[in-house]
């Protein structure tokens, strides 16, 4: 399950079609080639009135898969069709991308209601997975799921080995795979992450600019701020937990791991520093301080001398934080923010500011 839907957003909207009991079917992209306007892994619950829940890409490619959606949902029996995305002319109503999708149309999924809310209740505990389909032909299609658990990874037994259910969790990708052990028999295999968590040091104009942004593009929000009015709720979008008090204090005693985010961006030095104290050394997928050319060189010499902090573990923070385009105004700086989170969430890196020499 990509970034068009998020695992756990997902989940729960699946979850509550069935429970509606309103007939639906679900098309999941399998694969994509090319230039596709969505990735493998992208879906849409299709209603059989043809109301969509998700995208697997607009246009053509969606108008299609609703059609054979509703018919899908009617029938109940699941279908896979490809769809060409190399039309001749911009005049023609195939579109040009020059891609090709392979999607499944599924409109069996409440028999697997099970499955769907062991996967919610893991990825609530943000526990990773993997949500596994296996496409069986014979006279039709055959589609059944599975909810793995990532600590069932290791010495898993089954038609695909751990080590390539391993290597497309730790990438995040999802993948499509013939099964040797029975002819066919396919196998499409994605990843559940829990949603990342983005920390949020520092309620003022920028920190609420960067909270506004991120929730957007699926962040899940926790501010810290010592100052109460400025920890208030809200200050911030709907579901972003805040918390006032000591800073350092608290982000010390948050969990943090692969999957969060801190973005450090309080009212003074003296603020920054406690708070990168607390946290420089913890797991999270990324770090950065706000800061200028000048002040991170410095602070960056205190930490190596007072021994809070080596120089590789230093050189992990990305500061002076975001990308550098050019940003003056909160709003844009809050985008350079958010566009190097994006960039370390999708690529696992990002460029950054040149700092001053030390």
């Amino acid at each position: 399950m990509t970034s068009q839907t998020e695992s756990a957003a997902w989940c729960s909207t699946v979850l509550r079609l069935i429970e509606s009991g309103r007939g639906f079917a679900v098309v999941t992209v399998l694969q994509a080639e090319g230039s596709t306007p969505v990735p493998a892994g992208a879906k849409a619950a299709i209603e059989r009135d043809g109301t969509i829940h998700g995208t697997v890409g607009g246009g053509a490619v969606e108008a299609e898969a609703r059609r054979r959606a509703m018919a899908a949902a009617r029938s109940g029996s699941p279908a896979v069709f490809d769809f060409t995305l190399r039309g001749s002319s911009v005049r023609a109503a195939r579109p040009i991308c020059g891609g090709a999708m392979r999607l499944l149309v599924d409109p069996t999924v409440a028999n697997h209601v099970a499955d769907y809310r062991r996967a919610a209740a893991a990825l609530a505990r943000r526990e990773r997975g993997m949500w596994i389909t296996t496409l069986r032909r014979t006279d039709r299609i055959e589609v059944g799921t599975r909810h793995l658990p990532g600590r069932e990874l290791v010495g898993h037994e089954g038609f695909l080995d751990a080590a390539v259910l391993e290597a497309c969790l730790k990438a995040e990708t999802p993948r499509l795979l013939p099964a040797s052990s029975e002819p066919g028999l396919e196998v499409f295999i994605e990843p559940l992450v829990p949603q990342p968590v983005l920390i949020i040091v520092g309620g003022g104009h920028v920190g609420q600019a960067v909270a506004a942004q991120a929730a957007g593009v699926g962040f899940e929000l926790r501010i810290l701020d010592d100052r109460p009015d400025f920890a208030d709720a809200r200050r911030f979008p709907p579901g972003a937990r805040t918390h006032s008090g000591d800073v350092a204090a608290q982000l010390a005693a948050m969990p943090v791991d692969r999957d969060t985010f801190i973005v450090i961006v309080t009212r003074g030095h003296q603020q920054d520093v406690e708070a990168l104290r607390a946290c420089i050394r913890r797991p999270a997928a990324y770090l950065g301080m706000i800061g200028s050319r000048r002040k991170v060189p410095l602070i960056r010499r205190r930490f190596l001398a007072s021994g809070w902090a080596t120089a590789t573990e230093f050189d992990r923070v990305h500061a002076p934080i975001g990308l550098d385009i050019g940003a003056v105004t909160v709003p844009e700086i809050a985008a350079s923010i958010v566009a190097q989170l994006i960039a370390v969430r999708r690529l696992g890196a990002a460029s950054r500011i040149t700092k001053e020499a030390a």
